[in-house]
């Protein structure tokens, strides 16, 4: 064999080589498109593809999380709900004339236990932020733009149940006193709520319109985000199926390409070897037969 058959051998083994290493590429990355040798715009449409993929998957992500973040908020607001349904129930029992003062200073007593509590829902944190304190508005960042849920003082002093020195506003004693007594303007004997009592009442109310207010905007912003993050899901499904579709390896066919580049690199090695083998011989028969031209015309 001359040098240039041995050369034609070794331009198949490279070209044999080269496609073993592409097949083996594509079945590593999953990807037809690796990178842009492998296709230039169809690298560029896939990368775009993966692009698109990575905001909406971090936007699904960012409504879930602010999806959480508002769970612990309505939970606390739910909380002071039932705090406040619970606060009125006392009220209207302090208002008994059955009640003594010592059945009416156990009423207050419970009366600021409700508060404290209702201060404590307000506390509520996630991830190290005061929700309810009137500080807090949560934004949900997304490939659409951004969404604002403003979160109110939900506190003693902002439903107006304690004063900016942070005393009670509610007074049992003042109440169970004044509707004892029909003497007292707006009393009556035939037990109509007195004005003190109608005032607590509604300081009661108003806070707890106040926090179902709150309730409500929260449940609303959920419900959207709930929407938004299955809207998300979808489109997430629909452009990984495209790009599946458009630049995901065939793992099958590209094992039977690479098992056919395999046997090609093979077969051209075997050539490039029997080659040299058989040029090496005919060299040394040549030399050994002072053949000079021969041996020049081998070469050449």
């Amino acid at each position: 064999m001359s040098i240039s058959g041995i050369n034609s051998s070794l331009n198949q083994l490279n070209r044999a080589h080269s496609l073993q290493s592409q097949s083996i590429q594509r079945i590593a990355t999953g990807s037809k498109h690796s990178s842009a040798a492998y296709g230039a715009s169809d690298y560029a449409i896939a990368q775009k593809m993966q692009y698109n993929l990575g905001g909406i998957r971090q936007s699904n992500s960012n409504t879930q999380t602010a999806n959480s973040m508002l769970n612990v908020a309505s939970g606390a607001v739910n909380n002071t709900v039932s705090s406040l349904s619970s606060l009125r129930e006392t009220l209207i029992n302090a208002a008994n004339s059955t009640n003594g003062s010592t059945d009416v200073a156990a009423l207050q007593e419970s009366v600021n236990q409700t508060l404290s509590q209702i201060n404590t829902n307000a506390q509520v944190e996630y991830n190290g932020q005061k929700l309810l304190d009137g500080s807090q508005t949560v934004t949900v960042a997304g490939i659409d733009g951004y969404d604002n849920v403003s979160l109110g003082d939900m506190s003693t002093k902002g439903l107006g149940l304690t004063d900016s020195q942070g005393n009670s506003t509610i007074n049992l004693q003042e109440v169970n006193r004044a509707l004892g007594d029909p003497s007292q303007p707006n009393g009556t004997e035939d037990g109509v709520l007195n004005k003190a009592l109608s005032q607590a009442l509604d300081t009661v109310d108003a806070a707890l319109n106040k926090a179902l207010d709150q309730a409500t905007n929260i449940g609303a912003a959920q419900q959207g985000m709930d929407y938004q993050s299955a809207n998300y899901t979808t489109m997430e499904e629909n452009l990984q199926s495209a790009l599946s579709t458009s630049d995901d390896t065939d793992i099958a066919a590209e094992s039977v390409n690479n098992a056919s580049a395999k046997n090609q690199t093979q077969m051209a090695m075997w050539a490039v070897k029997q080659g040299l083998q058989n040029f090496s011989q005919q060299m040394l028969g040549t030399l050994n037969n002072h053949s000079r031209g021969a041996a020049y015309n081998m070469l050449s």
